[in-house]
């Protein structure tokens, strides 16, 4: 969901994820479903790095933030306020974006793109792209008849009519049950598609029934298109993420809030049967993250700033089989509000205040495997009843992962071929007997990843 961090009388709120429809795929179509989610990168940069790491390392989909032009400010959340569907917002113009699209299409990398649609701004102004706007008037798109008639802001989550006709910390919302109003944002979303957009995010999902979603992407080029929703669960709420999963994918929050729960205050044991086990949407329809740019600044789940926490998170999101996992990659900030460094300029990684999540070599690596693995279920479980677990994807890879505070050293149990593997956690050849057995001594928060076709590093 999008957001609006709180500046002055404005908060944006969360963000969206996962996404077929149609027919609805459980996960990106492909043999490569993670996403890397670069948060507020200009286009241009998220060319290069779709040329340079993205397409090289296994990632099936670049998600970039909303392209549509917005109001103006230096705040992340200001990119969620759009005024017209014009591609000139602060990340790069229409060109800057349709060279991003080719150019991550020559290196194998999907395009997702934030879209938002529920809503338009919440004050008056001129726009990135030097329209102007009033709040309920944005000339040459919508006027005041196009939005809800409730005007106050959504107070009552158990009243499914507040929630999808009122409006989100005071953000002017589009009637999308207007024949206008869908025609409108179907236009924006085809122009997108011809551009080659491969898939959506939809913005703040929850805020718009679930059936006008459905007669705007019946109205697309490809009415299948991929398609991820941000509908957040919440318990006795009027709008449930079910609603939601004929359309496409849905983000699956509880995963993260969860992943924090368990791995700062419970056991890793626990996670044997995480996913359908802990009531949680079926995996062909889940969209999975460990933070995304809402959750990491609300304090709702693991961050950049839980450290070893965080690598471990994303670590065993992306070596266990459930969902389609986004990778979240920001910035630094210390103030909620704060926009990306040099306007979204990436001049290099772990530059300033770039933190490149993606890029880590503990997630990175295990992108490959998640390729790899693809299709075969958990295998081989142990764990110590405490923080300590491992276990296998078939014959195709094994993982272990300490949690706890001193070193391990045990002989594990795969469905491996006997062989060199390379454990891409530490860049360190491992051993697998005709048994299926290895040996290995793990670090207090380190992880073990080997998997097949990786016999050397």
């Amino acid at each position: 969901m999008a957001k609006r961090a709180l500046s002055g009388a404005l908060a944006l709120a969360a963000a969206a994820l996962v996404v077929p429809a149609g027919t609805a795929h459980a996960s990106p179509p492909g043999t490569r479903d993670v996403t890397a989610v670069l948060f507020e990168w200009t286009f241009a940069s998220v060319a290069k790095e779709c040329t340079n790491r993205l397409g090289p390392a296994g990632y099936g989909y670049v998600q970039v933030s909303p392209p549509a032009e917005h109001i103006q400010g230096p705040q992340w959340w200001t990119s969620y306020q759009p005024v017209s569907y014009k591609i000139a917002g602060r990340l790069g113009d229409r060109t800057a974006f349709q060279s991003m699209v080719n150019t991550c299409h020559a290196a194998g990398v999907k395009v997702v793109a934030d879209t938002v649609i529920n809503h338009m701004s919440a004050g008056s102004g001129t726009g990135t792209g030097g329209s102007s706007y009033s709040k309920y008037n944005y000339p040459g798109l919508y006027s005041s008849y196009d939005f809800d008639d409730c005007t106050a802001t959504i107070s009552d989550y158990t009243n499914r009519a507040n929630v999808q006709n009122c409006e989100l910390v005071e953000l002017s919302d589009l009637d999308t049950g207007e024949e206008y109003v869908r025609a409108t944002i179907a236009k924006y979303l085809n122009d997108l598609l011809s551009l080659g957009v491969d898939g959506f995010r939809v913005d703040v999902a929850k805020h718009m029934p679930a059936a006008d979603l459905a007669n705007i992407k019946a109205r697309l080029s490809n009415p299948s298109v991929y398609w991820k929703q941000e509908v957040i669960f919440g318990s006795g709420e009027a709008v449930q993420p079910t609603e939601y999963t004929g359309n496409g994918d849905v983000q699956e929050f509880r995963y993260a809030y969860d992943l924090k729960r368990v791995f700062n205050n419970e056991n890793l044991a626990y996670l044997k049967n995480y996913g359908e086990g802990w009531g949680y949407l079926n995996s062909g329809v889940s969209g999975v993250f460990v933070d995304n740019h809402d959750t990491e600044r609300n304090g709702s789940t693991l961050s950049y700033k839980d450290n070893a926490n965080y690598t471990l998170a994303n670590v065993f999101m992306l070596a266990w089989p459930y969902g389609a996992p986004d990778i979240n990659s920001g910035y630094e900030f210390s103030s909620t509000d704060a926009g990306p460094p040099n306007g979204g300029t990436v001049n290099a990684c772990w530059q300033d205040g770039w933190k490149c999540q993606h890029a880590w070599p503990e997630i990175q690596s295990l992108v490959a495997f998640r390729n790899t693995t693809r299709g075969e279920s958990v295998s081989d479980w142990w764990d110590n009843g405490n923080d300590a677990i491992a276990f296998g994807r078939g014959g195709k890879g094994y993982v272990a992962i300490n949690h706890e505070s001193s070193s391990l050293t045990r002989t594990y149990q795969t469905s491996l071929a006997a062989g060199t593997y390379c454990d891409v956690q530490s860049n360190t050849s491992v051993t697998v007997n005709g048994s299926g057995q290895l040996t290995a001594t793990l670090a207090s928060n380190a992880a073990l990843a080997i998997y097949a076709g990786k016999s050397s590093c």
